[in-house]
């Protein structure tokens, strides 16, 4: 298959095609179902087949009437029950936002966002029906929750207009619904896009704005307090990191573990080690192999409730990169290669792979080479290079 896919590619996609042994490692993760390959290899694959790319990549369209689907089932529910809103609609509404969110972890963030902006649209479908006051907070609460998971898939995807302008109408959701927590939660994801792009003043300012005010105590309020030190990590600064980390420590103390521990707006004492974890790593702290080690391993053994990938993915890059502190660059190589290979990254966390990539060629190991190519196939980059 490799060589066919070379076959079909003209002169100048042809020399930009990686080693036969990269490609034919990216076809069995393809054909694995891992994931699905990108251009210029769709249209490789269409060549090779003398298939139309609807005919032979027609998952979103069967994606599209599943999530359409969704929205039909509510909307029948509100016809049943004889309702123009009615608790027993917002009731399922607000339990699909948190199968949503419990779907995070493990949903690449297209596909989430389609199935997010589909509920949204009913949303607004109902923003001008009948109902009591209660009902209409309710309503845009969940619309609260949707947009501001709209706009961290838009943040995944690197989108950050779409993302923006989501993240208004969350704040503005927020405001009239009288929800501090979502709006608190609006300040630190705009803070986490920051810290993507190497903002970090910027998300230091953003992170101790959603403290100031998501209710003490809460989820929004500790997960800020978390993306605090995490930021103080990046700009290098021991003391106020571990300031930040010991508050977060205080707060997750009495803290049992959830039911649902995937949730992506519901704090854990398991998603604090994990912070804990990236954030030794980004400070050079020899203790951040030992976390990183205990949070992939509860990870990989589902100790703490559910497989969720992408907290896995992000355990295996802050393991690298301890690792490389502790001059292991080998093992460093091939977890990072594993991760970017396990069709679970985002592309909002593509930097944190190359930091490692570019830490490891500067040490002019061999890996570096199969690396920089795995990065190239990951992110549709010629050049190798990060996003800026």
């Amino acid at each position: 298959m490799a060589k066919h896919l070379a076959d079909a590619a003209d002169p100048h996609t042809r020399a930009r095609l990686p080693e036969r042994e990269s490609l034919i490692r990216m076809i069995k993760a393809w054909e694995a179902g891992r994931h699905q390959p990108k251009d210029p290899y769709r249209l490789l694959y269409c060549r090779v087949f003398g298939m139309g790319e609807a005919e032979l990549f027609a998952d979103d369209v069967q994606d599209n009437a599943c999530f359409e689907g969704e929205v039909e089932a509510l909307e029948l529910g509100r016809r049943v029950a004889a309702s123009d809103v009615g608790n027993e609609t917002l009731d399922r509404l607000e339990l699909a936002v948190d199968d949503l969110a419990m779907a995070y972890q493990g949903t690449p963030p297209a596909e989430l966002l389609k199935r997010a902006r589909q509920h949204l649209s009913y949303v607004s479908h109902l923003i001008n029906a009948k109902k009591t006051l209660i009902e209409h907070r309710r309503l845009l609460t969940a619309g609260g929750w949707l947009s501001l998971l709209a706009s961290t898939c838009y943040i995944d995807l690197r989108q950050y207009d779409a993302a923006a302008t989501w993240l208004q109408t969350s704040a503005q959701l927020a405001k009239h619904a009288e929800q501090p927590e979502i709006a608190a939660w609006c300040l630190e994801t705009e803070a986490w896009q920051a810290v993507t792009t190497g903002d970090y003043r910027r998300a230091l300012t953003l992170t101790q704005g959603a403290q100031v005010i998501a209710p003490h105590g809460s989820s929004a309020y500790i997960q800020a307090t978390a993306q605090e030190g995490r930021v103080w990590a990046r700009l290098g600064s021991g003391p106020e990191t571990r300031d930040a980390l010991n508050r977060v420590a205080r707060l997750v103390a009495p803290l049992s573990m959830p039911e649902h521990p995937e949730h992506h707006y519901r704090y854990d004492p398991s998603k604090s080690d994990a912070y804990v974890a990236t954030t030794l790593s980004w400070l050079g702290d020899p203790a951040a192999e030992r976390y990183a080690r205990q949070v992939l391993a509860r990870m990989e053994s589902a100790a703490d409730g559910p497989f969720r990938p992408r907290r896995a993915a992000s355990a295996r890059l802050d393991l690298a990169l301890a690792l490389l502190a502790a001059d292991q660059p080998e093992e460093a190589g091939r977890l990072t290669l594993m991760t970017m290979t396990s069709g679970v990254l985002v592309p909002s966390s593509y930097w944190r792979a190359h930091e490692v990539i570019s830490a490891i060629e500067a040490l002019r190991m061999p890996e570096a080479t199969e690396l920089r190519e795995a990065y190239r196939e990951l992110s549709g980059r010629a050049d190798g290079r990060p996003y800026e």
